[in-house]
């Protein structure tokens, strides 16, 4: 399936200098919540992780408040998530260019823009974030859920509890590090944070790093990768 770069409420305005809608309210919302839970999670679930962090568990009123807090948090990431990969999976399914934009990631990481293809309204690292987000937050809402002693401690065996929480802490550690990578990426590239705290990014913006998006927005025709 080829993705749809143009998604509701895209779209280009002229003037000095040009803007382009890139996300609406309600996505930049949803966005923002999803981003709140994994901070909460990331710091209650290592302050419940080893001893050491422990003092973290002070931020949400001491270990056991902690601990009580952590999965619905947990829950609300689940479904906040959700809805980000309802209005995105459709402009982040893979194609062709992410394979050529992958094996010309050295030169853009030299600073040669230029030799970089075309591509949509999201590149192929941009995909590798949404999708491991997606695989990661099932993986951990699904052992989550089995391990949450108040609930479901009816559904597992100790041994098999044992090897969730394994399953659980590795998830957990693999997300913190893409949501790092996802975090420094926007920083790093210059006018991509403002288009998830405005909605828009200017003209120059997208035909640098998003051109065929841009031209497609532009033509109103589909671009071919």
């Amino acid at each position: 399936m080829e993705p749809e770069d143009v998604e509701p409420g895209d779209a280009v305005h002229p003037g000095h200098p040009v803007t382009v809608n890139r996300y609406r309210k309600i996505a930049r919302i949803n966005h923002w919540i999803t981003a709140t839970c994994l901070i909460l999670l990331a710091i209650s679930g290592l302050a419940l992780f080893h001893p050491s962090l422990f003092f973290m568990t002070g931020l949400f009123g001491g270990g056991q408040n902690t601990r009580a807090i952590h999965p619905w948090i947990g829950v609300v990431l689940f479904f906040s998530f959700a809805g980000l990969f309802f209005q995105f999976w459709r402009a982040n399914m893979p194609t062709r260019t992410d394979a050529v934009w992958l094996s010309r990631a050295g030169d853009l990481l030299a600073g040669h823009e230029e030799r970089m293809p075309e591509v949509g309204k999201y590149n192929a690292g941009q995909k590798f974030i949404f999708w491991s987000m997606t695989v990661l937050i099932l993986a951990l809402i699904a052992s989550g859920l089995l391990i949450w002693d108040q609930y479901f401690t009816y559904l597992t065996t100790i041994p098999q509890n044992r090897v969730l929480v394994l399953i659980h802490s590795l998830a957990a550690v693999v997300i913190i590090c893409v949501w790092i990578i996802h975090v420094y990426a926007a920083f790093w590239v210059r006018g991509t944070l403002r288009a998830m705290v405005q909605g828009s990014v200017t003209g120059g913006w997208a035909w640098r790093h998003h051109r065929r998006w841009l031209r497609e927005l532009v033509t109103g025709h589909k671009v071919s990768p």
